[in-house]
């Protein structure tokens, strides 16, 4: 899981999805000349690879990077119906999008481009389930509703988005716990660490750097005995353990997959890409059995039946559930949406 991490981190490009293209699906690449643009899951050019930098497509629209190094929007034509002007934008979530100026001021635009919550914070989120994080200019973070109204007050030292009713809070830098939408903590900030609520529970890590699992009342359900443990994803959790070791634990904490891989990411659609010793990846399935061998320098998560590879010479291309290359390893970089 760190390294999927590490690698988006690095490249600061996300994910996209189009109805021009087959399935609904467009992927986003990145060309020789580090241009992007996005293609089809047969390969097929959608959107020309013109622009310095691209995000993923949501609600229709998806952010572009220009040669003056402004963002703004395109439609899943390439049409550029949001211009760049910005110093950078986020998502569209819930009709808004984060915009920053060249203050460093944040705000949100809706998708016409009309800016609805004014420019005047030194940081905002995306909006998740209603509510968006803005932080003052004393640093104090909260949340406004859509209609820019604050109610939750800035006070925390960072916060998270809300997931299933809860938000990660922070009262330092290693104090977290967790807050609902009333502004009630209904988990003490007492952890080292904890990560957004998934399939019910959520990752914690305590003083000593150990990870386990709470539920949505604090209460430990995965004990704090793992080196790392991912969110919980088709029931099963990626965990590291004392040898350094990635398998899976099921919801009880039962290992259900031996730690003996090098690395591992959570299962998507019954599969789960995996690292050898030898630091090539490839995919298990539920029971633990390899049914696509390891032998790429990176594979992503599967969607819709793809997921994207990167062969030896650094390049990327796209196999199904078979193993079967059905995009060439020719771009720079691809990525797609969730």
């Amino acid at each position: 899981m760190k390294k999927q991490l590490l690698l988006m981190l690095a490249l600061l490009i996300a994910v996209p999805v189009s109805v021009n293209a087959q399935d609904g699906l467009i992927i986003l690449v990145k060309d020789n000349h580090s241009k992007c643009g996005f293609i089809d899951k047969t390969g097929k050019q959608i959107i020309p690879c013109k622009w310095n930098n691209a995000e993923s497509f949501h609600e229709g629209l998806a952010a572009v990077k220009d040669s003056n190094g402004k963002w703004g929007f395109i439609d899943k034509t390439g049409k550029v119906v949001i211009p760049c002007k910005w110093d950078y934008v986020g998502d569209f979530h819930d009709g808004w999008a984060m915009v920053k100026t060249d203050d460093d001021k944040w705000g949100h635009i809706n998708t016409s481009g009309k800016i609805v919550n004014p420019c005047k914070w030194t940081g905002v989120g995306d909006y998740s389930e209603g509510l968006a994080m803005v932080c003052d200019e004393n640093q104090k973070c909260g949340f406004i509703d859509k209609t820019g109204k604050v109610v939750l007050p800035c006070k925390w030292f960072r916060v998270g988005k809300f997931h299933e009713g809860l938000v990660v809070v922070g009262e330092d830098q290693w104090k977290w716990g967790l807050m609902d939408k009333t502004g009630k903590v209904v988990v003490p900030c007492k952890w080292k660490d904890v990560q957004h609520f998934s399939e019910g529970l959520a990752e914690v890590e305590d003083d000593e750097g150990n990870h386990g699992a709470i539920d949505k009342t604090g209460k430990i359900i995965i004990s704090c005995k793992w080196d790392d443990l991912s969110p919980f994803s088709e029931g099963l959790s990626a965990v590291e353990d004392e040898d350094y070791l990635y398998g899976f634990i099921d919801k009880t904490g039962k290992i259900v997959i031996p730690c003996k891989w090098d690395d591992a990411e959570e299962f998507h659609e019954g599969l789960a890409c995996v690292k050898n010793e030898q630091d090539k990846w490839g995919y298990i399935d539920k029971t633990g059995k390899l049914v696509i061998p390891c032998k790429w320098k990176f594979a992503g998560d599967f969607y819709k039946g793809i997921a994207r590879v990167q062969d030896d010479s650094g390049m990327y291309g796209l196999i199904d559930k078979t193993g079967k290359v059905i995009v060439p390893c020719k771009w720079k970089y691809m990525h797609f949406s969730e």
